[in-house]
């Protein structure tokens, strides 16, 4: 039985009040459009929720569903990624990318020698960067930008990136091993789009 097709968009990380409302932290660029893709799936595609309205509560949502459940209930499923089929979320525009969608592609330079591959992706408030799992070594951040990262192909499964851009960035004089291949394949709670500027 093959996988479905989904991304992982909230997660459950509690009860809220009596009424079996969920408390859920969202993942989406639009913190609020998690509850407007349709039915909550698990990651196996089965339906857990059908969203009525969510309401933002401190740093979570207050998630009304149609389904009813006990508080007991909920927090038995804390922490469960809530899931929605890929094509529910809005098409890219050219020169976004969705975070789950860079997850595990293969990263080169721009000499065609392999790299790694994306582990994550990261906002830390001075914009999009690449979390790069090498073939040998500790993971190392990477500016994602135009400059930085000159091209993501989404068919070859692959981006490029400036080499001098990552041994800086590693502190080191690293170059690619191409006889160690240790890749790690990662569920990314993260879909926000990132464009490359």
């Amino acid at each position: 039985m093959t996988k479905p097709n989904l991304t992982c968009v909230a997660a459950i990380a509690g009860a809220h009040g009596i009424h079996g409302n969920l408390k859920v932290k969202s993942f989406t660029a639009d913190p609020m459009a998690f509850a407007s893709y349709g039915p909550l799936l698990d990651e196996h595609g089965k339906h857990l929720f059908t969203p009525k309205n969510a309401r933002p509560v401190s740093r979570f949502f207050s998630l009304a569903v149609v389904e009813k459940n006990t508080r007991e209930q909920i927090e038995a499923m804390k922490s469960t990624k809530l899931y929605v089929p890929r094509d529910a979320l809005p098409a890219e525009e050219e020169g976004e990318f969705y975070y789950s969608d860079l997850i595990g592609l293969d990263v080169i330079n721009q000499d065609d020698e392999a790299v790694g591959t994306v582990h994550a992706v990261h906002e830390f408030g001075a914009g999009d960067t690449l979390e790069i799992k090498p073939l040998t070594g500790p993971s190392f951040y990477h500016p994602f930008t135009k400059h930085h990262t000159p091209t993501v192909d989404m068919a070859a499964k692959r981006i490029v990136i400036l080499q001098e851009e990552a041994d800086e960035a590693r502190g080191d004089g690293y170059k690619p091993d191409a006889s160690d291949s240790d890749k790690t394949d990662v569920d990314a709670p993260q879909i926000d789009q990132v464009s490359e500027d």
